[in-house]
């Protein structure tokens, strides 16, 4: 029997090497809706190929546009609040949230209110509103499953493990492009240099924070609120290959590990066809070609976006939401060419310090403290 999904940003990467998974298994899925912001004529390819029964496109411009072209007869949603009708469709039994950014937060809720199973891409979601959507997810009894592969890789090392036996996980980073470029440089990084991940092929927004490790600081508080761990049993390390994914080490000393080789698509087959592993033609990994696997240890200094992660996360209550709407709009800039690299983690400081925390806040204080966040942040940059 099929299974019915909806994919929320299926045009972006995550989206795009899910329906890759999907094609490699048609007769067990059934597309429900697709889901874009502008790329029209990505959505109109997808459809042609995968006949969702409708889609959802968040920009009103493009939306209009759409209407205008298409032959396509299925439902044809509006807006954010189309983006969460799709996400809270009934039909559906798991939704792949892929999403960029605070967007992810409505529609993901809009699924768990809808008892649809969630597949997690959207690192924003649980940085911005973990405590809110861990409890709704609780409270619905539903699963979110993790599709990033360090947090995929952490839920699998789990399997059969008692949680009460964790001592703590270790995420490990690459590193990014600049992880042996000295500090006294970083003030001339320019975007192409940024850009370019030595591992992982990502959408710019995620690349960029790769860069800064700010991306690795969104993932400690992802599993803070994935795996109900404190961050004082969250650890970092650098590794460079991007081979080992994550660990967990036990109080008896042992430590279980997920290797593979750096493709998207195994972590998100996993979420799909979550608690199994299903034939896949994807590469394998081959150790004795790899050689050496090295760790190191994060430098601060040098990456203080991760840094303000830890902070901010002990800080708890509306601190990760500062810290996600100061990033978004520090980053957007940069990509933009409007500030310099290094003005990415001072302007996040700048928000964290002066913007106040509320503890244990409504979805409404969320969403008020990340418009404010974004202000401010703008008005810093004069952008």
């Amino acid at each position: 029997m099929s299974k019915t999904i909806s994919i929320l940003g299926s045009t972006g990467s995550i989206g795009c090497q899910t329906l890759q998974v999907i094609d490699l298994a048609r007769d067990e899925w059934d597309i429900n809706f697709l889901t874009v912001n502008s790329k029209i004529e990505e959505l109109e390819q997808q459809i042609q190929k995968f006949n969702p029964r409708g889609v959802a496109i968040s920009d009103e411009h493009f939306y209009k546009e759409f209407k205008k072209s298409t032959s396509f007869t299925g439902e044809i949603f509006c807006g954010e609040e189309g983006v969460c009708a799709a996400a809270g469709d009934s039909r559906n039994s798991l939704v792949m949230s892929s999403l960029v950014g605070f967007s992810g937060v409505m529609p993901t809720l809009a699924a768990i209110e809808a008892g649809a199973t969630i597949a997690l891409a959207n690192k924003e979601t649980l940085v911005s509103a973990g405590e809110i959507i861990t409890a709704a997810a609780k409270n619905k009894g539903i699963s979110i499953l993790a599709v990033d592969s360090e947090h995929s890789a952490i839920l699998q090392c789990l399997a059969g493990e008692h949680h009460s036996e964790i001592e703590k996980i270790i995420l490990t980073a690459s590193g990014g492009p600049f992880r042996n470029l000295p500090i006294e440089e970083f003030g001339e990084i320019t975007l192409a240099q940024a850009l370019k991940h030595p591992n992982w092929s990502m959408g710019n927004k995620v690349t960029i924070d790769s860069s800064t490790l700010m991306n690795k600081g969104f993932e400690v508080i992802e599993a803070r609120w994935l795996f109900d761990l404190p961050p004082e049993k969250i650890d970092v390390v650098v590794h460079p290959q991007s081979i080992v994914h994550s660990l967990v080490q036990f109080i008896d000393g042992s430590v279980k590990a997920q290797l593979g080789t750096p493709d998207m698509r195994v972590p998100i087959a996993y979420a799909l066809h979550f608690p199994h592993h299903i034939p896949m033609n994807f590469q394998r990994l081959d150790l004795v070609s790899v050689g050496n696997l090295s760790f190191f240890p994060p430098d601060l200094e040098k990456f203080p976006c991760l840094k303000l992660a830890f902070e901010a996360i002990k800080s708890g209550g509306t601190s990760t939401a500062i810290l996600n709407a100061a990033n978004e709009v520090a980053v957007q800039a940069f990509l933009a060419e409007k500030i310099r690299y290094i003005d990415i983690p001072a302007v996040i400081s700048s928000a964290l310090g002066k913007i106040p925390n509320t503890a244990h806040p409504s979805l409404e204080e969320i969403a008020n403290v990340d418009r404010e966040t974004r202000e401010f942040v703008r008005r810093e940059l004069k952008c």
